[in-house]
């Protein structure tokens, strides 16, 4: 039951906005890792799985430094250094971060070192130190280094004759200071520890659970690499470096090859962070500092092993007893009958993963589409997809079966561009026909499109709209919606944004999607306004919405309008948001709450009570500028009145103050609630909805 209070109505237009209503969005983004790391620090979620969290929490902070701080610092160095919305400057905000960071990386270390760590090593599995090996694990690993490793490590001189080597991003270093016994001349050099090798070496002479991290390993061994020197100090180091691609869509004639000529840039790009152990010596440091030309805010000293994401190597370790409990997702229950194509002429259906399994919905409505010899055609977008994918099988199948074929692939999703040229060619090569989307534009809507010939002699379109990539392996653990529908109104609207995507329209009208850039941040703009009238009317207002982020200025202050209009607005973000919740005679009819935990929480829900006839949208869009103004996104309409209800139960069960969750408070920060007054713990929404895969109606 939702427990919220009613809203307190307000006139309209009767206060300013003030100018301190827009917090950092880079700050926000910390927020939100921070919350990642406060489940690695909760004693009650599975020992392996907190280890996870921790691998998650490093992996993040990579790539918030790769794209946002390498924004800033771009910003700075081309004079664009005006101050945001939230009043701060760059140069301010850069220092912000570091300050933020700099706490979050020790509270991180101090929970490996002090929680996880040691709790591992009471259920056998432990992570040593070279000093901590015995005489018979040593010999061991000398074993392994002169088979596996001695053949990959190659020591980098750096003197006159040896100019300072390129660091790439990510890698993990070696900083070596040797002596020359004959002359006592002291000298620098660096070793890489090889990509191809694991974070953590296991050891397996006394059956093993304990490992080693790989460079304290090669530490052991550097007397061999530099035979005949003595070794005076070593110390662990990292790099991080701007990874954000520029490509001209308007100046090249090949986009693949213009993006693959920068994706071996970014190699090579700025450096944003050295990580160092917190041991180093002054006088290591600085030859670190000024080689790589790192300032004082970016470096960041860590005291424990660098580039804790190699945890994820831990979290996989066989045992079941330390991971949550097995996910085995069902069948939904309009698919029971067995003809898929029919269950959904019959009635659209709504599926919600991991609860509902993914494979025997998206991927197999594609499977039947490559074989069923009734279907003569298939369009598709992929934005991310799995290393080993199901769905593009299916869609090179289709080709080889002599259907039509059309498949946008966007090549500028981020880390995954090399993973997408390649999925692209493939498909080419099997008779696909490929694009790659609008110039100036990423493809981030979620489509696919089956055209059959049915037995009653139409030629009918089936169609699928999630909020997720069509990615095998994400969706095991992202949480995500689809719609699939045979519906004329959702066919002629998925056939235009197809043909939008493959030639040139401008469309901005359709008949149950709401498609960016054209005319999406219009219609949720339009919605918005249609509850603020409505409340003014007395009539029925309410708006609830679920998105990753929220960061978009004309959105927030339109939702701020409406909670001064007396709307109550409910707002469930999982990553960033920038919008102050619950300030008196701004938002004080705004609540926001964020979800983390087992899953991802990554679908995008929309709903607005729009009087008595509830409007509801799900779809693939966040609110920020870039989905809002940058992407091709895309939102359907739910129409029907029991899916619309189970996605207002959906909302209401996350909101209700009987639900663990965090708690955006007025000054900006987040308030982890788990147990009521009286120490009872609070509804787990993830573990609800495993319990009950079909999504009841919540009461309320």
């Amino acid at each position: 039951m939702s427990t919220e209070s009613a809203p307190t109505p307000a006139e309209p237009g009767t206060a300013e906005l003030p100018p301190d209503r827009f917090m950092d969005r880079e700050e926000g983004w910390l927020r939100f890792n921070q919350r990642v790391l406060e489940l690695a620090e909760d004693e009650n979620i599975p020992l392996l799985e907190r280890a996870r969290f921790l691998a998650i929490f490093s992996s993040n902070l990579d790539e918030f430094f790769m794209v946002r701080v390498a924004g800033l610092k771009r910003r700075l160095a081309t004079g664009l250094s005006v101050a945001s919305s939230s009043g701060h400057h760059p140069k301010d905000l850069l220092e912000r971060i570091s300050l933020f960071t700099h706490r979050l990386i020790l509270r991180q270390t101090a929970c490996f070192a002090e929680s996880v760590a040691p709790a591992l090593a009471g259920e056998g599995i432990s992570i040593v130190r070279w000093k901590d090996l015995d005489t018979d694990e040593r010999e061991h690993l000398h074993g392994n280094f002169r088979r596996s490793i001695y053949p990959l490590v190659t020591p980098f001189a750096v003197d006159s004759a040896h100019p300072f080597p390129y660091i790439s991003g990510r890698s993990l270093n070696l900083a070596v200071s040797v002596r020359d016994p004959g002359d006592d001349r002291r000298m620098f050099a660096r070793v890489k520890v090889p990509s191809a090798l694991p974070r953590f070496i296991e050891l397996t002479a006394h059956g093993g659970g304990r490992y080693v991290p790989v460079e304290d390993i090669i530490a052991a061994h550097l007397p061999q690499l530099f035979e005949g020197m003595d070794v005076v100090e070593h110390h662990a180091f990292r790099v991080t470096r701007n990874a954000d691609l520029e490509v001209d869509e308007d100046e090249t004639d090949d986009l693949v090859q213009s993006l693959e000529n920068e994706l071996l840039r970014r190699r090579f790009g700025p450096l944003v962070r050295l990580e160092v152990e917190q041991t180093i010596s002054d006088e290591v440091l600085a030859i670190l500092t000024e080689e790589l030309g790192a300032d004082e805010e970016e470096i960041y000293r860590v005291p424990g092993p660098l580039n804790l994401a190699g945890l994820a190597q831990i979290a996989d370790a066989d045992r079941p007893d330390l991971r949550f409990p097995p996910m085995v997702p069902v069948e939904p229950r309009a698919l029971t009958s067995g003809d898929l194509f029919a269950s959904i002429r019959e009635r659209e259906i709504l599926v919600h993963h991991p609860y509902e399994s993914f494979a025997t919905t998206t991927e197999r409505f594609l499977a039947l589409a490559a074989t069923d010899p009734k279907v003569v055609a298939v369009k598709q977008t992929l934005y991310r997809t799995s290393g080993d994918s199901p769905i593009v099988e299916s869609l090179i199948e289709a080709a080889r079966e002599g259907k039509e074929v059309v498949v946008l692939v966007e090549i500028k999703a981020r880390f995954d561009e090399q993973n997408n040229i390649q999925w692209a060619r493939q498909l080419e090569e099997a008779g696909c026909h490929v694009v790659y989307g609008v110039v100036g534009l990423k493809t981030h809507c979620k489509l696919s499109m089956v055209i059959r010939q049915d037995d009653d002699g139409l030629l009918r379109r089936y169609c699928h709209v999630g909020t997720g990539n069509y990615n095998p392996s994400t969706a095991r653990v992202y949480e995500d919606l689809g719609l699939f529908s045979a519906s004329a109104e959702v066919g002629e609207d998925v056939s235009d944004l197809f043909n939008s995507l493959t030639g040139f329209s401008r469309k901005r009208h359709y008949r149950r999607l709401m498609v960016a850039p054209a005319a999406l941040r219009q219609g949720l703009l339009r919605q918005i306004d249609t509850e603020v009238a409505n409340a003014l009317k007395g009539e029925p207002a309410r708006i609830r919405i679920k998105v990753n982020s929220l960061v978009d200025e004309e959105i927030i202050d339109a939702l701020y309008r409406a909670s001064q209009a007396g709307v109550g607005v409910d707002l469930w973000v999982r990553g960033s948001c920038v919008l102050r919740a619950g300030v008196p005679g701004l938002s004080e009819n705004i609540r926001v709450r964020s979800i983390l935990g087992r899953f991802l929480e990554h679908s995008r829900v929309f709903v607005f009570a729009n009087a008595w006839r509830p409007q509801v949208w799900i779809g693939s869009a966040d609110l920020m500028p870039r989905n809002l103004d940058r992407r091709v996104e895309a939102l359907v309409r739910i129409s029907d009145p029991e899916q619309c209800r189970r996605l207002v139960g959906l909302m209401d069960l996350a909101m209700a103050d009987t639900t663990s969750s965090w708690r955006l408070q007025p000054e900006g920060a987040w308030k982890r609630v788990t147990h009521d007054e009286e120490g009872r713990p609070l509804i787990d929404l993830q573990d609800t909805l495993r319990g009950d895969r079909h999504l009841r109606v919540v009461d309320g």
